[in-house]
């Protein structure tokens, strides 16, 4: 499973830890729906169980890779922060801070995100 984190917010460890938490967890949400036999090979660690945290520049790049995980037909689920407030990006108002994807196998994730860094 990846999760992919927006740098343009320097969020401190503890809040860019909270985001790819939820960002996991969402994205292991829809594939339950979306790709069950994909869950449960996850769930027994049949594809190694691993998750990787990455950045992004900035909202526009977590969207685009939005777009192409849907066109790509693979499990993804954005995550938005509300109500917290950590100056100077958090505000109180939605922000989209962090991108699940997965779980895939790898041959699958490399063309989404095989240019990102990690965390």
């Amino acid at each position: 499973m990846y999760a992919v984190v927006r740098r343009d917010l320097e969020m401190p460890p503890g809040k860019l830890s909270a985001q790819a938490g939820h960002a996991y967890t969402a994205s292991l949400f829809e594939c339950l729906d979306a790709r069950p036999a994909d869950a449960l090979r996850y769930r027994r660690g049949e594809n190694a169980g691993s998750k990787v945290t990455l950045y992004c520049r900035d909202e526009s790049e977590i969207v685009m890779l939005a777009e192409k995980c849907a066109l790509a037909g693979v499990p993804h689920a954005l995550f938005t922060d509300v109500g917290h407030v950590l100056p100077p990006h958090f505000d109180g108002n939605p922000v989209i801070t962090a991108l699940g994807i997965g779980p895939l196998p790898r041959r699958e994730a490399k063309p989404l995100v095989g240019r990102l860094k990690c965390v």
